[in-house]
């Protein structure tokens, strides 16, 4: 667990879609530096239901998903408190003392799969939950730490950044399309610039734009700046009419 998790950050960073995202995070070494035996990574649909699930360390994936659909993530304290908070959390932060082994999820869920400790992250977008991370500990091994909330709070940070990052650059069009495309406003922006014009087309503050994108409201001002002047427009509104045929 005293391993460093840049090496991680760095390869989310690069991922270049959901699917490498996930395949980054389900590292063994992930997994080591949390000793934990099990994880996985879950991605909700905006209807809050699972729409991809990677799970390490379980031999029937599908066995262990539609048991846990069975409990009801109603019946999760874990995960209603992620969902409720936006902050990681595991069983002893949040139940008294023996108070996890009396719940629904530890007695026909947890238990089956000799799950003695969990600690939950979310995953965050478009002020939502998109997503969630689970470490599970077997055994007689201890409960999860502060330092491993805290280790887990950055993994989530980097994971909803990233997640963000690509589910907008998949809605904007690759530089070669936009040639291709013959767009010659377009191409006077780069992808940042086309990520902020959209997601001023979408409606969002500056400050909400930054909180997506990972960057300061000054950047986004900024940013918003050279576009008005490589567009020679005054306005937002006129920035959006201008751009509508590739941002619309």
């Amino acid at each position: 667990m005293g391993n460093s998790l840049h090496g991680l950050f760095r390869a989310l960073a690069s991922a270049r879609d959901e699917k490498e995202i996930r395949f980054r995070f389900m590292d063994k070494s992930v997994g080591e530096h949390f000793g934990a035996q099990d994880w996985g990574i879950h991605l909700y649909d905006k209807g809050f239901r699972l729409a991809s699930v990677d799970i390490r360390g379980v031999k029937n994936v599908d066995e262990f998903v539609e048991r846990y659909q069975k409990i009801g993530r109603d019946n999760d304290p874990l995960l209603s408190y992620v969902l409720q908070y936006h902050a990681p959390t595991h069983e002893e932060m949040i139940l008294s003392p023996g108070g996890w082994k009396q719940t629904e999820t530890y007695k026909n869920f947890c238990a089956y799969y000799n799950h003695e400790h969990i600690a939950v992250g979310p995953i965050l977008g478009e002020g939502r939950l998109v997503g969630a991370i689970y470490f599970a500990r077997v055994d007689d091994t201890p409960a999860f730490n502060n330092q491993d909330i805290a280790n887990l709070s950055a993994v989530c940070n980097h994971l909803s950044a990233t997640l963000a990052t690509v589910r907008t650059a998949t809605r904007i069009p690759s530089e070669s399309q936009q040639t291709s495309l013959n767009y010659p406003l377009a191409s006077r922006l780069t992808r940042r610039e086309l990520q902020i014009a959209q997601l001023v087309a979408q409606g969002l503050t500056n400050a909400e734009i930054g909180t997506k994108l990972w960057i300061s409201r000054n950047t986004v001002k900024q940013t918003l700046k050279n576009i008005f002047r490589k567009l020679d427009v005054s306005a937002r509104a006129h920035m959006v009419a201008k751009l509508k045929d590739v941002i619309g």
